[in-house]
């Protein structure tokens, strides 16, 4: 999830209880419940091309609802960018010609039962193809209990009986990040991403029974302050406490309900919530060599021209750091001089690989020299993820000592409230 900021203009919807009574909760077969908002999701972003077809029989409908086709089960449409700015192009299966038309196109099943294919994976509900800047767009336009059944079991797909409530909480997460952000990327014609630049849905078949069973166990929930959709982040596992958002976030105002919070239950070394966490402590290393081959790719793509030509990187040392004991500024001192990297840098600088960001900017520094040159780096760190919210390890660990999810959710939350959006 990316440290993105929003304001939602979301409104909870006022429902009784008799509608509450006859919501979506334990129900075998899956349906949209009164009230329910659909999400538009990503799925194909401004690529080259897609293909899309169906499970079942399903209908191609032009932008203004007329039919363009009802094609039968698996028959594969091929769709990319048309001629025009506003128009997309499709490859019908029984031509050899592509047909140009407006934006945007719907593929819709005739029964709610079949799914849409989108290159490749199965999705619930419809797909929207539109033109991207250069390319075309396909979005999964979902019912948002189905959305987050389907992130929450990648997020934390977990399924003992004891993590229940974990899962629970999760999922509340998961769909008030989902409903506060409703929107976000209104200019690119969906609301949120399919990746981690928000929340990682891929579709039906991530779904776990248990998951899907926890999720509609709290079917309609979200987390409020003030009578809105919070900014539900979360994150792996915070090794010891949760930081706020303002230590984070670049620009970002202090949130009283994204505050630090402790994860520690006991006075022992391990005594935290999230010790079950693979990331609970970790250390990474880099000798010199490696040290000043990663810096000259990272720093000039984080600092920019700044960070150019460094020369040499001679020293590394932690210059500030947050109330939580995060690093808050890290100093890379080289021969062409010193240069600062601000808290939400630090991960993509300071990368164990080229491809790997560092897990946490909860770590202390060892430099050894020899010679006057850098021989070994270590990072000795707790914790995984951006540290804010919601953590993950740490719900599961609350989880297993017997709390439930609304209490989970207004440890990590604090001040907020649990409330029904339908």
């Amino acid at each position: 999830m990316t440290a993105a900021r929003a304001r939602g203009a979301w409104r909870l919807l006022a429902v009784g209880a008799a509608a509450l009574a006859s919501g979506c909760l334990g129900r075998a077969r899956l349906a949209p419940v009164p009230g329910m908002p659909d999400i538009r999701v990503g799925v194909v972003v401004d690529q080259p091309s897609s293909d899309i077809t169906a499970t079942g029989q399903f209908r191609v409908l032009a932008s203004d609802g007329s039919i363009i086709a009802v094609v039968d089960p698996g028959v594969t449409w091929h769709a990319g960018p048309g001629g025009a700015p506003d128009s997309v192009s499709l490859v019908r299966p029984d031509r050899q010609q592509p047909v140009e038309v407006p934006q945007p196109v719907t593929v819709r099943p005739d029964r709610p039962e079949d799914l849409v294919v989108i290159a490749g994976r199965r999705y619930r509900g419809a797909a929207t193809v539109l033109r991207g800047s250069s390319g075309v767009t396909v979005v999964n336009v979902v019912p948002l209990e189905w959305y987050v059944q389907s992130v929450v079991s990648v997020e934390l797909g977990m399924r003992a009986p004891d993590v229940q409530q974990a899962v629970m909480a999760q999922a509340v997460a998961s769909r008030t990040y989902a409903v506060h952000y409703r929107g976000r990327r209104e200019a690119l014609g969906f609301d949120l991403y399919a990746t981690t630049a928000d929340q990682v849905y891929p579709g039906i078949d991530a779904e776990e029974p248990e998951v899907t069973a926890a999720t509609r166990a709290t079917a309609g929930q979200v987390v409020t302050w003030n009578g809105q959709p919070i900014e539900a982040m979360y994150h792996s596992a915070c090794g010891y406490s949760t930081e706020a958002a303002d230590q984070v976030f670049r620009n970002g105002p202090p949130l009283p309900y994204l505050r630090a919070v402790s994860d520690r239950f006991g006075p022992g070394k391990r005594d935290f919530y999230c010790a079950g966490s693979p990331n609970f402590r970790w250390t990474e290393q880099w000798d010199g060599a490696t040290l000043n081959a990663i810096l000259a790719k990272t720093l000039p793509a984080a600092l920019g021209a700044s960070a150019a030509n460094l020369g040499r990187v001679t020293d590394l040392r932690i210059a500030a750091t947050s109330p939580t004991g995060r690093v808050a500024q890290l100093v890379v001192a080289t021969t062409s001089g010193d240069l600062t990297v601000p808290s939400y840098k630090v991960r993509d600088v300071l990368r164990p690989a080229p491809d790997r960001q560092l897990l946490s900017t909860a770590f202390q520094l060892y430099v050894q020299r020899q010679g006057g040159e850098i021989v070994k780096v270590t990072a000795a760190g707790a914790g995984s993820g951006h540290a804010v919210g919601m953590c993950q390890w740490g719900a599961v660990g609350r989880a297993k000592a017997g709390q439930g999810y609304a209490q989970i959710l207004a440890t990590y939350y604090p001040g907020t409230k649990l409330e029904r959006l339908y």
